[in-house]
């Protein structure tokens, strides 16, 4: 009998919860490398001056902060689980949101929603992984996040 099934450690288990709590990892750079592609479409769209423009494509790094700064002692009082879960929650509306926009207002309150969302992911999902995994995978899940970010800028840029 192998180490992890005498262990009684689920392993597919915890890579399933490791590759879903780093798809914050993969919006963050998603997020973060999409928007170089709308510059002209927010643009035509707002019809915002260059600060103003500058404003709104920034304005995903201002959540971000406030996200990341947050989202430790969020996690203290509500778990790490609940505070991807609102993240996940957050994600979703600020898609929603900047795809709906009708004001420059309205868009940059969106991003600010997805850059705490990013921001607290950003913090919350390695954490996670390294709480539920076994001592030797957590080096090798961890690095999953970081792949995840690259991925997404990745994908950003491709679709861009």
């Amino acid at each position: 009998m192998n180490q992890a099934m005498r262990s009684g450690e689920n392993t597919r288990l915890i890579v399933v919860i490791s590759v879903v709590a780093t798809i914050g990892g993969f919006l963050f750079g998603f997020d973060s490398g999409v928007i170089n592609g709308t510059q002209d479409g927010l643009h035509q769209t707002f019809r915002s001056g260059e600060w103003m423009q500058g404003f709104e494509i920034a304005s995903m790094l201002l959540g971000c902060a406030i996200g990341a700064f947050s989202a430790g002692r969020l996690a203290d009082r509500l778990g790490r689980r609940n505070v991807l879960i609102i993240a996940a929650v957050l994600f979703l509306l600020s898609a929603i949101g900047a795809g709906a926009a009708s004001s420059s207002i309205m868009f940059i309150i969106a991003r600010v929603m997805g850059g705490f969302a990013v921001g607290a992911a950003s913090v919350i999902s390695p954490a996670y992984i390294a709480e539920v995994a076994p001592a030797r995978y957590r080096g090798r899940l961890a690095t999953v996040q970081q792949i995840a970010i690259i991925s997404g800028l990745t994908v950003a840029f491709l679709s861009n």
